[in-house]
């Protein structure tokens, strides 16, 4: 390859590593400034930067072909997902896929609706109108517990902290491990790498636990555990052996449960941040609901709800930035870049560019109308990823997620407590540097 991109200067051997991982949104939002492909130096090694949505259709959709999902993904997860859908590749990805897309179609999901609106009256039943709840942790609980009913088809007791502080930390010690300037291989016993297949290993553990209770029962239960053990190849009749379920639920339940949970974190934070916004919030629910609990039917109605959280992951998107890697020679935005070449497609910084999004940092649900979002340009927006590998749970994601802000938004509002300081913090997801604290007051439903 002749020619490089642009590239910030960075700093001796580390390159721009170090400001990487000092402040990984900040970095993402100045990078644009070197262009629609930019490229960085990591150590000894250079990666380069997407910030366009065509150049992104071109990696995720145009040439997917000829791109694979980018080493230091993989080597960040360590072994226990790389046969996840998540880190998969070529037939394995495409059979897994297969198999799996059916339990996430709306017919299977359904069944899941009255769960999330169950589990939050639970956690609200409780809450006293003035008192300051830490809403970051609320939603990480309770998205746990709904999501190992959804996966599982068990109800979580204590352990359900326990299991959310060992996802947590899992997944800010893959972003560590993927923000290292030179690689440590997993066989060197360091703190980090200790602590990273501690955590992987104890996880494990406790889905294998629910397998095998499944295994033995013999019972299927409409839970994504049956679905995915009873799950057949058309072509051959093959299943999924234990070590196959155990790495797809591993990458599901890390996944899933903590990106929802921040985003409605955040979703609560701006809708308390809008009084236009959450005047108008309200008067959906209440209009749709008529002061009953929502169902799976009321979902089609709640639009607005809808924008809100589509307009939130717009702002503070679950995953920051996505990586690819080259596995053939590729032309990208004039520059020819050859095989084993490393992407970043800059999701946070596309997603608050003035050039697809005017006034890129005011939240607007109505971008998301049915009249505005066909305005937005094709991948300029990637809060689920895009081309073939996007999210395969987006849909129950969304599901619980208007649920949740429609059964809780029906009994209150919040408002950001006193003193409280709102700086995002990249782990893996977006989560509050300070835990978010809100206070709660009590509404009652006006009926339409």
């Amino acid at each position: 390859m002749n020619r490089v991109p642009p590239s910030p200067k960075g700093r001796f051997l580390v390159g721009s590593a170090t400001d990487f991982a000092n402040d990984a949104l900040d970095f993402m939002l100045r990078v644009r400034q070197y262009g629609d492909i930019a490229s960085i130096k990591f150590g000894p090694f250079r990666i380069y930067v997407l910030n366009h949505p065509d150049l992104i259709h071109q990696v995720l959709v145009t040439d997917a072909a000829k791109i694979r999902k980018s080493s230091l993904l993989k080597r960040a997860a360590g072994p226990a997902a790389n046969q996840g859908l998540v880190t998969s590749e070529g037939d394995l990805w495409k059979r897994q896929r297969k198999l799996m897309q059916p339990a996430f179609h709306s017919k299977s999901i359904r069944a899941y609706a009255e769960s999330a609106v169950d589990y939050t009256l639970r956690f609200i039943v409780d809450w006293q109108p003035g008192q300051v709840y830490p809403i970051e942790q609320v939603m990480s609980n309770l998205t746990m517990h709904i999501i190992v009913k959804e996966l599982f088809g068990v109800d979580m007791g204590p352990e359900a902290k326990e299991a959310g502080d060992l996802v947590l930390k899992l997944l800010s010690l893959t972003n560590d491990r993927i923000s290292q300037p030179v690689p440590i291989p997993d066989w060197v016993p360091t703190p980090g790498n200790r602590a990273f297949f501690g955590a992987v290993d104890k996880l494990s553990v406790l889905i294998q636990g629910y397998i095998d209770q499944r295994r033995q029962s013999g019972v299927e239960t409409n839970d994504l555990l049956s679905m995915l053990l009873a799950a057949r190849d058309a072509d051959n009749g093959a299943t999924m052996d234990d070590n196959q379920v155990r790495h797809e639920l591993l990458t599901m339940f890390g996944a899933g449960y903590d990106t929802t949970a921040v985003a409605l974190m955040w979703a609560w934070y701006l809708i308390a941040a809008n009084p236009d916004v959450e005047a108008t919030f309200h008067e959906e629910i209440d209009t749709v609901l008529n002061g009953r609990l929502p169902t799976f039917d009321d979902l089609s109605k709640l639009v607005y709800t809808e924008q809100i959280l589509k307009e939130t992951m717009r702002l503070y998107p679950p995953a920051f930035m996505m990586s690819r890697q080259l596995a053939e020679e590729v032309q990208i935005g004039g520059y020819t870049f050859k095989p084993g070449s490393v992407f970043f497609v800059n999701i946070y910084g596309v997603q608050r560019d003035a050039r697809f999004f005017p006034d890129p940092d005011h939240f607007d649900p109505e971008r998301f109308s049915a009249e505005n979002e066909k305005n937005i340009p094709k991948y300029a927006y990637l809060a689920f990823g895009g081309g073939a590998r996007i999210c395969i749970g987006s849909a129950l994601a969304l599901m619980n997620a208007k649920l949740i802000l429609a059964t809780l938004g029906s009994r209150y509002t919040l408002s950001v407590a006193p003193g409280q300081i709102v700086e995002p913090k990249q782990v893996f997801a977006l989560h509050e540097r300070y835990g978010m604290k809100m206070v709660a007051h009590a509404r009652t439903p006006q009926p339409a």
